[in-house]
């Protein structure tokens, strides 16, 4: 007889507030046996304290914790080619760590869970890894996948306010690509920018809407025109890297655009900014 199958859920838990859960992966967290955490560094114990947060809150069944240090990667490439190749040599990698993972940890017949912070289908590798160990035939297993609250999605509300507007198109890249151009007549969703490329744009009209750590004790949101709140932005990244060992931001870019009603600044914002920590 062959074995019974292992199964993989990648659960979407949201960009960091436990109560962005979603009621289908509350329940896709309570089939799982085992859950897979892959960090590292300062990021590691903020982002794992979070994680297991999370399952207290939720499962009162028996559930077992397995962690992996999460390789490291170049991120010193800005070239196209040559960034490509260092995120598929890191993927490639971090795909050894889950294979030996679900074959060594996830008994045949069990669940298996992996957290993925935000949405699995943005901006995330997790899938891409299943599909490469897939490919490679060494461990049987079926995956499905539970979205969840994005970045993207939070920041607005935390912003009060919509991705597009009325007729126009929405455009969602890294911070490296924005860097490249980007379309016009479109608002832009910036994410993973580790080089402040928002500052390439001040002085062309724009209005900004940044958030960093979302959803967490430590969120900060600035809102404002670019011109007037881009250093305040700088500044404040640069206070929560110190503070914290890393940070992961977000941010919405409008041209051409006056503010919430045609107003100047966000009501209730003297500055053009509200910061955090906020709960």
């Amino acid at each position: 007889m062959s074995e019974a199958p292992r199964h993989i859920l990648v659960i979407g838990i949201g960009a960091g507030d436990p109560d962005h859960l979603t009621l289908a992966a509350v329940k896709a967290m309570r089939r799982a046996d085992v859950f897979f955490v892959l960090g590292k560094g300062a990021e590691k114990d903020a982002l794992t304290r979070l994680r297991r947060d999370i399952l207290d809150e939720h499962l009162t069944g028996p559930y077992r914790v397995v962690e992996a240090d999460d390789p490291w990667r170049d991120r010193t490439q800005r070239d196209g080619g040559r960034y490509a190749s260092a995120v598929h040599d890191w993927r490639h990698r971090r795909a050894d760590i889950c294979e030996r993972l679900i074959a060594d940890e996830l008994a045949p017949g069990e669940t298996g869970a992996f957290l993925v912070w935000g949405d699995p289908s943005l901006y995330d590798s997790t899938l891409a890894i299943l599909d490469d160990i897939r490919e490679r035939d060494t461990v049987a297993f079926d995956h499905e996948v539970i979205p969840g609250v994005s970045s993207v999605s939070a920041l607005a509300a935390r912003h009060r306010t919509t991705l597009n507007r009325v007729g126009r198109p929405v455009h969602i890249t890294p911070g490296r690509r924005l860097a490249q151009g980007y379309p016009e007549d479109c608002d832009l969703v910036v994410m993973l920018d580790g080089h402040e490329t928002f500052t390439h744009l001040v002085g062309g009209g724009w209005w900004i809407h940044w958030g960093a750590y979302i959803g967490t004790p430590d969120e900060i949101l600035v809102s404002g025109p670019l011109d007037e709140v881009a250093d305040r932005i700088g500044r404040l990244r640069a206070e929560a890297r110190e503070r914290h060992g890393w940070i992961m931001d977000t941010y919405l870019l409008r041209q051409g655009w006056d503010g919430p009603q045609g107003a100047s600044r966000p009501a209730g914002s003297a500055d053009g900014s509200a910061d955090g920590p906020l709960g």
